[in-house]
């Protein structure tokens, strides 16, 4: 909401999305006109840059997360938070008895003697991560005794050397679930793609109950091109390493800060008062209770940045 009187536009920080994303170019006529082609080679792309055959595409994130829980018997599932309500309420839509464990240790919940133990990796609330060592742990133990682990890895795309995504499915992980989307590091939220990468037994039953044809055209194609865009990619994990580590250091007086490659958490106090005056001038950031805690995603250019350090400093000067 904005509280502008000039009719300015809000300086918009409230997402986790990169606000530089993977730059669209005009798409060809027939993507269009056509059905989607499941032999378009969409899927081979995302083969190869998660690393992965075990996966399927759905129509974005709410999708895969809405789907998932349709897939198993009513169970409880230990949900490691903070966490965005929206997993919970689709296990529970599902029938499921989802339990927050609310700043619990992955081996905490592990112990929880769940079938289900679902992780954000990294924590889209508090900026935090796991090793990759210690989710694949966790996967043992809990497969071990016919339970899986669920690993919603939506933010992981700047930090690919802590992704367990290739291993989802596989020998190495074969109750392990992960969550990917195009929305966050690619920016492309406006063409709903995600995928979910598991056994193939899994898989086979969630294309059933998915439907077919349910990504456009243009998704696949838009899609197909930034997966297989290395270069970009490249880029893009630099220069939002770059940006995130300006954020950070921008909101450091301002209390406890921890960052991810795609926003900042700063923990204070006075997060609902700061909340506040931001709004007032038109920036617009995430507040959560728990902590409290406001979540500052990444400004698209040189005067978003300005426009934030302004506003901080005339906080801090108040």
């Amino acid at each position: 909401m904005s509280h502008s009187s000039a009719g300015g536009r809000p300086l918009d920080l409230a997402t986790c999305n990169n606000p530089r994303g993977w730059p669209v170019p005009p798409l060809p006529d027939e993507v269009w006109r056509l059905a989607p082609d499941d032999d378009d080679g969409f899927e081979l792309d995302a083969v190869h840059y998660y690393g992965n055959a075990n996966l399927l595409p759905v129509a974005g994130r709410h999708a895969a997360i809405n789907l998932l829980p349709h897939l198993f018997p009513p169970a409880m599932v230990a949900c490691i938070g903070p966490l965005e309500d929206e997993h919970a309420l689709a296990w529970k839509a599902a029938g499921h008895r989802p339990r927050l464990l609310q700043n619990a240790t992955l081996a905490r919940a592990v112990g929880a003697a769940t079938p289900f133990v679902l992780i954000a990796n990294p924590n889209p609330i508090t900026g935090s991560h796991l090793l990759r060592e210690n989710l694949l742990d966790a996967a043992s133990q809990l497969g071990k005794r016919g339970g899986w682990l669920i690993v919603d890895e939506t933010l992981a795309d700047p930090l690919p050397d802590q992704s367990v995504a290739a291993v989802a499915g596989m020998a190495e992980a074969p109750r392990l679930i992960v969550l990917r989307s195009l929305a966050e590091f690619f920016g492309l939220a406006g063409a709903p793609v995600a995928f979910l990468l598991a056994s193939p037994d899994l898989l086979a039953r969630l294309k059933s109950l998915r439907g077919p044809r349910t990504i456009p055209g243009p998704s696949r194609a838009v899609a197909r091109m930034a997966l297989a865009d290395a270069a970009w990619q490249a880029e893009a994990r630099r220069q939002l390493a770059a940006a995130t580590d300006r954020l950070h250091q921008l909101l450091a007086p301002f209390g406890e800060v921890r960052s991810t490659a795609l926003f900042a958490a700063l923990s204070t106090p006075q997060a609902a008062d700061l909340h506040d005056h931001l709004a007032r001038n038109d920036i617009l950031v995430h507040f959560f209770e728990q902590g409290p805690l406001l979540r500052f995603g990444l400004p698209g250019g040189e005067a978003g940045w300005q426009r934030l350090a302004t506003a901080l400093a005339a906080w801090r000067s108040a």
